[in-house]
């Protein structure tokens, strides 16, 4: 069988919610470039931005405690708390563009008001609370945040929470309007078809097995279809790998100096999931608490309110899993394979390091239906386990890489990677991710076309008008922005 040799101006490797910002950004910015996007599975949005795969969480930093650290001195950290709301303002700015033009016509196919809350218990928990809330109302982007230890008024605000609870152990609970649920897959499938629309090239069933850069700069891609198992080589001025965890494997092939000494260790994760319309219609929140001591960021328990295949359901977890896979659909060997000699130091490093959390995981590996079930029960004190059932969520692919810090250090974000020549970019790692898309994806667009971009910055304040600015240091044009945004995307 010949192989197939074609070209294009940008080549997107996977089918999720960053390939789809990405190529509608490009689209948006310079209309006249070719791209093509290359999936494996048969339709968009089935690893990490399918629904049952994330927390749908519209992250904000308004219920997740562990973005906002407690000093020595018992003063608050709230920076990065403030740069990930920050990062979703300008996620709901895009979509709020993308309204306007007539681009997502139904905003609440994927986007829908959930308050956000955070429920502590115990002296201590319940001060940090306080003196949380304290610090972050000072700033406009948490200004509408309220608390209470008052349990007639934490049970109006969660009642599921308070129904059942004879323990008075002191407690208090945030409460946060302007919070939201996102369906990543929804969006992710309209974005996709509006690009089809736009004669963007969308491959499904199609493996990328090979990247080599040329002498030029640009790049050859060699992918596989996976129906008639046809090969194309592809040559492309840009690549972006965008492939949840199947990013790390495909960055290695590249071969970039960018791409030596770092690692990535998989977690999966499980939820317990209940579709009782008599027990989800009791509680309209995401609902975070603290992670125990000892267990990793990704660890923080969470009950949520999910509207999935047009039904309201409550998820709770996570409750970390392991697979050597790097993707839901991957590979056993995966985790194997990724070790190279340019790493093997690094993960080393990360296994003597990270005791804590190999101790976590085998703690979570052993836990039986019901000891998942009393978990629950802390946040639904007559939880029964006839209601719930528990889901696979998706796979995560913990970074590990040197840093100041040392070497094997293992990260709980998400990493960009672009090759030195900005020809070719990557994205690695896990949570806040998707719903700091646009941000993470302008950033790729300043880091790797510099010179165009400049062309592009009107454009580009056209869709995203704080663009270059800080909206917590510019109350009027939070207000102003932030109220066109509630009513387009109807998330008042």
């Amino acid at each position: 069988m010949s192989t197939q040799h074609s070209k294009t101006d940008v080549i997107l490797i996977g089918g999720g919610i960053m390939s789809a910002t990405l190529g509608t950004l490009l689209k948006e910015l310079a209309p006249e470039k070719e791209i093509k996007m290359f999936e494996r599975l048969s339709t968009p949005a089935e690893e990490s931005s399918n629904a049952w795969n994330n927390a749908g969480t519209g992250h904000s930093a308004l219920c997740e405690l562990n973005y906002t650290n407690e000093n020595q001195d018992g003063s608050i950290d709230i920076t990065k708390a403030v740069k990930i709301n920050e990062q979703f303002q300008i996620t709901k700015q895009f979509w709020n563009y993308l309204v306007k033009q007539g681009q997502l016509s139904k905003p609440e196919a994927f986007i829908k008001p959930v308050p956000h809350m955070s429920f502590v218990q115990g002296v201590r928990n319940v001060d940090f609370l306080k003196r949380r809330v304290d610090r972050l109302n000072k700033n406009i982007l948490f200004s509408n945040m309220e608390i209470t230890d008052d349990k007639d008024k934490i049970t109006e605000w969660a009642p599921l929470i308070m129904e059942g609870r004879t323990s008075n152990i002191p407690m208090a609970i945030t409460y946060d309007k302007t919070g939201t649920d996102v369906n990543f897959s929804a969006l992710t499938k309209k974005l996709f078809s509006n690009l089809e629309e736009k004669n963007i090239e969308l491959n499904y069933e199609h493996e990328v097995e090979n990247l080599n850069q040329h002498k030029d700069g640009s790049w050859e891609v060699k992918v596989k279809n996976l129906k008639t198992e046809e090969v194309t080589i592809i040559e492309s001025d840009f690549v972006f790998i965008g492939a949840g965890g199947a990013s790390l494997p495909l960055l290695q092939k590249t071969g970039i100096k960018e791409s030596k000494h770092i690692g990535g260790f998989p977690v999966s994760g499980l939820f317990l999931v209940c579709r009782d319309e008599s027990i989800t219609s009791k509680h309209l929140a995401k609902v975070y608490g603290k992670a125990a001591v000892g267990a990793p960021p990704m660890s923080v328990p969470h009950l949520d309110t999910r509207y999935i295949d047009g039904q309201r359901t409550l998820l709770f977890g996570p409750f970390a899993g392991f697979s050597p896979k790097f993707l839901k659909t991957g590979s056993n060997m995966d985790l194997i394979k990724s070790v190279k000699p340019n790493n093997l130091i690094t993960m080393l490093s990360a296994g003597i390091k990270e005791m804590n959390l190999t101790k976590y995981l085998i703690s979570q590996l052993t836990l039986s239906n019901e000891e998942r079930m009393e978990d629950l029960r802390q946040f639904v004190p007559n939880a029964k386990s006839e209601d719930w059932e528990i889901v696979v969520a998706g796979q995560r692919v913990q970074v590990i890489k040197d840093t100041d810090k040392g070497k094997g250090t293992l990260q709980f974000g998400t990493e960009v990677i672009t090759s030195e020549d900005g020809s070719l970019a990557a994205l690695l790692g896990a949570s806040p991710g998707a719903s700091t898309a646009v941000d993470i994806m302008l950033d790729v667009l300043q880091r790797c076309y510099k010179d165009e971009f400049s062309h592009w910055e009107e454009k580009v304040k056209e869709i995203v008008p704080s663009f270059g600015m800080q909206l917590s240091e510019n109350e009027a044009l939070y207000t102003q922005i932030n109220k066109e945004i509630t009513k387009n995307l109807k998330i008042n």
